[in-house]
């Protein structure tokens, strides 16, 4: 029949490209579930008492020690390897304390018969690979051929405790990281400039005239910021920014500041359950399986 090939070639041309896109599909890599828990558990390994008893412990030992310690439960990381799922995930949850990145993850990929310890950059001194792998080879994997998963489980988190738990780090609720502090001083001058410049100073043009008020407002800005921070300089060349953007909102004949709908404050909106403290990972670890 005329034309016969032209069709067989398109059909087989289509069947080509479906079977290119299911390869495209297969290739795309596991989603990281949200973190709600200390325990997450995507298979239904852990009985509902099992879990709790682990989350309990994690729970108590963060009071007490400051380090985030999570488990997740997959059943499987494929296409990515163990080692790209972890570093997905510990990224993604951000577990530990900013600044001190004393956080560590235990994943275990059921179908895969892989688990993998991850470990932030504070931890990496104590909880080193050499370590995380014994953990996983002589207290995990042991019980996880066994079928003792919630025991291998359980038994990791205890090494892992015992081995934080012997790291100097900060204890809990000290603010460690002086870039922390720094950031926090900078949000807090900034929202100090704004005050000053926009409400204290159109209150003070009122009164004192533009001049006046912006001198006053460039003096007020130089004494807080030489308070925030340590450089005299930065904090001088700060208040005469200060008055010179009073002095230009006088010339406008700005009277004052309405924060036209914004807010200021804790955002909005409120978490509930488990968070991650910001803490970061560089690939630290060590994989294994049973």
């Amino acid at each position: 029949m005329p034309g016969l090939p032209g069709r067989l070639l398109a059909w087989l041309f289509g069947l080509l490209l479906l079977f290119g896109a299911g390869l495209a599909a297969g290739d795309e890599p596991q989603a990281i579930p949200g973190l709600a828990a200390r325990v997450t558990d995507l298979t239904g390994t852990l009985a509902a008492d099992q879990k709790g008893k682990l989350e309990a412990k994690l729970a108590a030992f963060e009071r007490n020690k400051g380090s985030q310690i999570a488990v997740l439960i997959v059943p499987t990381v494929k296409p990515e390897s163990i080692e790209q799922y972890a570093l997905r995930a510990v990224e993604s949850w951000k577990l530990g304390r900013r600044g001190v990145d004393d956080g560590a993850l235990l994943l275990v990929a059921k179908e895969d018969r892989k688990l993998r310890i991850e470990v932030g950059y504070g931890l990496e001194g104590a909880l080193n690979d050499a370590t995380a792998k014994r953990i996983i080879s002589e207290t995990i994997s042991p019980r996880f051929k066994q079928g003792d998963f919630s025991g291998g489980i359980d038994a990791g988190i205890d090494a892992m405790i015992r081995v934080i738990g012997g790291e100097p780090l900060p204890p809990p609720g000290v603010a460690p990281s002086r870039r922390a502090d720094s950031d926090d001083n900078f949000e807090t001058l900034l929202f100090v400039g704004f005050v000053l410049v926009f409400v204290v100073g159109g209150v003070l043009r009122a009164i004192f005239g533009r001049l006046l008020a912006a001198g006053m407002v460039g003096v007020a800005a130089g004494v807080i910021a030489s308070m925030l921070i340590s450089s005299v300089l930065v904090a001088a060349l700060l208040g005469f920014v200060a008055c010179v953007i009073s002095l230009f909102l006088g010339m406008l004949g700005g009277a004052g500041w309405s924060s036209g709908g914004v807010s200021w404050g804790g955002g909005g909106g409120s978490k509930s359950g488990f968070s991650g403290g910001g803490g970061s990972f560089g690939g630290g670890g060590a994989s294994g399986d049973w």
